[in-house]
């Protein structure tokens, strides 16, 4: 598809791209969202914890937050709150030990990881019937969904009729090594230390599995995934998992339209998370990338909501 000119203004004093990442995310409320928790249990005998606003509709937008998020971020609780008040359902899924309960299993979750995705999908579908659904997803949410509606191209639900994803690391490799970058420090040893702290808790619940040791010596992504992401979830390196995990390698393949939404200035892409070449060939993915809006920002002068519920819910309603 034609890449996409964006419309995305920031306010003039959110055009540093750490800034208009670090103050929606540190300061943003959001008023008025009164979840509905729901456990469902996977396939696996663990569970996942959804957080519903519900009307009635009969439409559905699904909501995967990302890396060491949850259904509660300010991103989440916006884009449920826009989409609910324009007529839709909302449901904000918590991966697999970011609900506020540490999950029974020793997996965690992960960039790839769309199986648990494909339960929620299912049981929100079967359970409520809703006859239009949308998919959207922030950072790792957005890998997720990009990866799923790739790779269920020929088996997607009929109900599924868009997807839209920000601030994606398509190519997780070349993420991976822009986090890396010395301006990066401050994100990476945040998600490092998070992903720490539930390492403890994990160790002594599986202690022939999991071992916490020489945590100090974990400086970078790769450190952690070679450790414990890879070998927790079935990947023979980081490499590896950088590889199958990427939305890259299956998001081309979608039959449903896509939207990625990536700005120029996101402190945590490289130059592999803007494929042009690759979008112009693609029937069904349309890349817009904005000069500003950071990771996960694009906030707007003046608004409640920012420009991704109203980029959002402007292409659902095209596209469906």
């Amino acid at each position: 598809m034609p890449l996409v000119a964006s419309e995305y203004k920031p306010p003039f004093y959110l055009k540093n791209p750490h800034l208009a990442t670090v103050i929606p995310s540190t300061f943003r409320k959001i008023k008025g969202v009164q979840y509905q928790r729901e456990r469902i249990t996977t396939s696996d005998d663990d569970f996942l914890d959804l957080d519903w606003l519900k009307k009635g509709s009969d439409q559905l937008i699904i909501i995967s937050h990302g890396l060491e998020g949850s259904a509660t971020r300010p991103y989440v609780m916006g884009m449920a709150k826009y989409f609910f008040q324009n007529g839709w359902d909302a449901l904000g899924w918590n991966c697999r030990s970011c609900s506020g309960e540490m999950n029974k299993k020793a997996r965690f979750y992960h960039h790839g990881a769309t199986e648990d995705l494909q339960e929620v999908i299912q049981y929100a579908r079967e359970t409520y019937g809703y006859r239009k659904i949308a998919l959207v997803g922030f950072s790792m949410g957005g890998s997720l969904t990009l990866k799923y509606v790739g790779e269920m191209a020929n088996h997607i639900f009929p109900e599924i009729k868009a997807a839209v994803a920000f601030s994606v690391p398509v190519d997780l490799a070349s993420s991976v090594n822009k986090l890396a970058e010395k301006s990066n420090d401050f994100y990476r040893k945040r998600f490092l230390k998070k992903l720490e702290e539930k390492i403890k808790i994990k160790s002594a619940n599986f202690p022939e599995l999991i071992k916490y040791q020489d945590f100090e010596d974990i400086k970078y992504f790769p450190d952690f995934d070679n450790l414990y992401t890879a070998p927790l979830h079935g990947f023979k390196d980081a490499a590896d998992f950088y590889h199958q995990a990427s939305a890259s390698e299956y998001m081309y393949k979608s039959k449903v339209p896509i939207l990625i939404v990536n700005a120029k200035n996101d402190p945590f892409l490289g130059d592999g998370c803007f494929p042009y070449a690759d979008c112009e060939k693609a029937e069904q993915v349309y890349l817009e990338t904005p000069q500003y809006g950071g990771h996960v920002g694009f906030s707007l002068a003046g608004s409640e909501f920012n420009y991704m519920e109203k980029r959002t819910l402007k292409f659902v309603n095209e596209m469906s």
